[in-house]
Formats: C-alpha cells, structure tokens, sequence
C-alpha cells in the first residue's frame, strides 16, 4: 500500500524519489494480507472494530462506530487525545479479532472511534503539516547538540490536528530534557511528547537494507523484538564475528533466532564431544559439524586431512573410550575388511571363470596337444 505522495499527477508517477526508503514512512511497512476480504460474512456479525496504520507502520484499534463504508488503504480522521489524527485502513474484519487477541487488546469502551473519511481538504492540510517534520527534525538536533544531551533523535511525527508533535530519540541512560521541552514548546508553539525507543525499534523506523539483500525485517513485518544471545550462533556453528552477527542497530541480528529451534532439535541426535577420541593411531579432535547431514570431521595431529564420521559412529567409538577399549582406527574396521576381501574375490572367480571356459569352448586343443606327446 503506497502513501498519498505516490499518486499520479497529468499522467506521471510523483512519488518521493527516495530511492529504496520511503520518505513519508508510509510504503511497505508491516503491511498484511487480508485473506478473509472475499469471503461474504452476514451484516449481523461484522466486527466493527478497524486496524489503522499510522506513520513508520505503527497500528492501532478504532471503533466503526458510525457504520462507514471503508475499504483497505482509505484514509481517516481518528480520534487521539487532545485532538485527532489522519490514519490509512490496513485491516478490517474478523482478522482484526484474531489480531486483537493476538496483541491482549480487549474489546472495550477504551477504543476510540473513527470521525470520518478524510476528505481532500484534511489530506491537504495533513500534508503542510508533515512538511515541518524535517526542519523541525533538524533544528531539535542543534538544540540538542547545544544543550550537551546525550540522546540521539531519529524521528519527528506531527499530529494531523498540528497541535502535537512526538520525538522519538534513543540514549544508553537517562536523560533530563526539561529544559529542552521548554525551548521545543516555545519555538514551535506545539504540545512536546519525548518518547523513547530501543536501538532495534529505531532501525524498523528509519529502515534500510540488509546484508541478505532485503529491506529490514523490523522495518518491513517485524512487530516483536525478542532478545538475541551469542549463543544462538554457536549452536548453528557461525564464527563469532561482531561485524557479521550484527545489523544496522548495532545488535545481534534477529534473524539468528528464526532457525534456532531447528537447529536445537538437530542438535539432540549429534553426540556431544568434550575430549578427543582415542585410537591406536592418536587422539582425533573435532574440526566441524554438518548438523543436518549428521556427519562430524576429526583430525590427528600434524595431518591436515579431515575423516568423516557418522554422528552413529562417534557415538559408538565415544563408547568404547568410556569403557577402556581402544579401537584402531576412526572408521569401522569390519566394514573395510569387507570391501578389500570383497575386491580380491571378484578378481580371483573372473580369472578362475576365464581359464575355465577356454577349457570347455576347445577340447580339440586338448587332445591335439596329447598325440603331439
């Protein structure tokens, strides 16, 4: 779903020309599917509740209390305390309920409802007001650069109404911004609201690409940000770069816990090796683990060719070790006795097989070669 500035004007696509981010934070941002919209539901049971997504893709709940024919992508006027608000529609339906149990928002008086549709002239003047995002974004930073704040401010988002303005910043410790919400309120004549954000939430708000190519996953359909440890990369045997484990935010990027559990699962049938196995031929160390394909590489020193094994096989010589036994060598002994015996044989019944049927195809020879005698 696009935002306003990417509509067509005499023939020609406007846009912002921002080149992979959307300026206005309105494009590809926690947008969903509603696969319920072409199936006919009784008028009767029509939730009335609406998802409204605002700037940087934040969503809320309001109620379709005046019964308005809406349809995904419309642009309202909602109402917000001390004024009201201009949101586009991105769900609507009984996908709302589902997404309001998912989220434990009760269905309550506390939702407020939704004015209107937006009309041309609330568009317009919700346009002006977003244009005094930037400088304002600017400005606050030289204040804040005067001031001596230890506080970085990504984000400026102007209520439709002009009447409000929140400032998202993000600081490792507390910050005392009185003196800058009195300088803030007396230069701008707006009502000041600092709200500040997490580094991970901070990067879902300014957007960008990541290292696999993609838009970020905060930024794009990543709504909960779940702790990342070093250790979901060891168990998925990644090197322990801090240049490659992280993302834009400066944290470990939450894709390492997308495959983790797969990986955990996986891990439960590959044996654990705390010490290297014991053969007559030396001790073996483990070099790398193919945790799928259930193959584990050791090496003995002073050699640089790797043996593979079964994660079966390990087991079994890690057994022996407990037991005092010492076998005498890494791989199974009884399986290459019979693959070399195995060779020998063949070669042994082709040549008996050959001599033989020359013998049977010419007895004539035979007996020539006795009257010669």
């Amino acid at each position: 779903m696009g935002c306003t500035t990417c509509s067509t004007k005499d023939g020609a696509v406007s846009g912002c020309r921002n080149n992979g981010g959307c300026s206005t934070g309105g494009c590809n941002k926690m947008n969903v599917f509603d696969w319920l919209s072409n199936m006919d539901f009784p008028s009767l049971s029509t939730f009335d509740v609406v998802e409204i997504k605002f700037k940087n893709g934040h969503k809320d709940f309001f109620r379709n209390s005046k019964d308005l024919d809406l349809i995904t992508g419309d642009a309202v006027v909602v109402d917000v305390p001390n004024g009201y608000h201009i949101g586009h529609v991105s769900l609507q339906g009984e996908l709302v309920r589902l997404q309001m149990q998912k989220k434990k928002v009760p269905n309550d008086d506390q939702i407020r409802t939704i004015y209107r549709i937006a009309t041309e002239q609330d568009l317009e003047k919700f346009r002006k007001v977003c244009n005094r995002e930037m400088p304002t974004l600017y400005r606050t930073r030289d204040i804040i650069q005067k001031l001596n704040l230890s506080m970085k401010l990504s984000d400026v988002e102007y209520q439709a109404d002009n009447n409000k303005a929140t400032f998202y910043y993000s600081a490792e410790s507390r910050v005392d911004f009185r003196e800058l919400i009195k300088i803030l309120a007396g230069e701008f004549r707006i009502r000041i609201e600092m709200r500040q954000i997490s580094l991970r939430q901070e990067a879902g708000r300014l957007g960008g690409i990541g290292s696999c190519g993609r838009e970020l996953c905060c930024s794009t359909w990543l709504s909960d940000f779940k702790s990342v440890s070093t250790s979901a990369a060891r168990y998925q045997n990644l090197s322990l770069n801090p240049s490659k484990l992280s993302g834009q935010c400066g944290r470990l990027k939450c894709c390492l816990n997308y495959e983790l559990e797969t990986y955990m699962s996986a891990l439960k049938r590959i044996p654990e090796v705390n010490r290297p196995l014991k053969t007559r031929k030396g001790e073996a160390v483990l070099q790398k683990t193919d945790i799928f394909k259930r193959i584990m590489w050791f090496s003995f020193a002073g050699e640089n060719a790797w043996v593979p094994l079964s994660a079966k096989r390990v087991h079994e010589v890690l057994e022996l070790n407990k037991q005092g036994k010492i076998p005498d060598t890494l791989v199974e002994d009884h399986i290459i006795a019979k693959s070399d015996s195995g060779v020998l044989n063949n070669d042994l019944v082709k040549m008996d097989q050959k001599f033989q049927k020359k013998h049977q195809h010419n007895p004539k020879r035979r007996n020539k070669r006795k009257k010669r005698n």
